[in-house]
């Protein structure tokens, strides 16, 4: 998945590409995400003067994840916005302003795979839950508390604190 600054200034039609990439090595050690599925990149280059190229559509995968307050398994569907612009440098010089969100390149071919896969992992959920008021589980017994309850006294005293425990009864 690439393009060639100077094809793009030479054809008047944006390029598309339409491409399946493999991110499970991005995942990898993330215990919570299992047997992604491929990502499919959605994309548009267009070449827009002064050799600049917007990259720009959308980048979607289906992930299942663990819910990270009881554990069960989660299906999510990301729809991730993807754009990038790349410029042709010629020269360090030419660099005009650093907070620009252009990216300079040095090459007249550009792999977009690395900013796709960037993109990605930008935008994995840091934490998923089955549902919004999901109980999770009891941290003395295990038991799941969207299913039931159980007799565990939950309630934690800092020992400090303990002789004040009594103090409104």
């Amino acid at each position: 998945m690439h393009f060639q600054f100077r094809k793009m200034a030479a054809g008047s039609e944006p390029l598309q590409v339409r491409q399946q990439v493999d991110v499970s090595r991005l995942v990898q050690g993330l215990g919570d995400i299992r047997a992604p599925r491929p990502l499919l990149a959605e994309l548009e280059a267009t070449y827009v003067g002064q050799d600049a190229v917007d990259v720009q559509g959308k980048l979607s995968i289906e992930l299942d994840m663990a819910c990270s307050r009881c554990l069960k398994p989660v299906h999510q569907h990301l729809n991730i916005p993807f754009h990038e612009r790349f410029k042709l440098m010629k020269s360090t010089e030419e660099i005009q302003d650093e907070d620009d969100d252009t990216i300079y390149v040095d090459d007249d071919t550009v792999d977009l795979v690395p900013y796709v896969e960037e993109s990605f992992v930008l935008h994995i959920p840091m934490t998923a839950v089955c549902k919004e008021d999901c109980k999770g589980l009891c941290p003395k017994c295990g038991t799941d508390l969207n299913e039931g309850t159980c007799d565990c006294d939950t309630e934690a005293v800092d020992p400090r604190l303990a002789a004040l425990k009594d103090f409104f009864k």
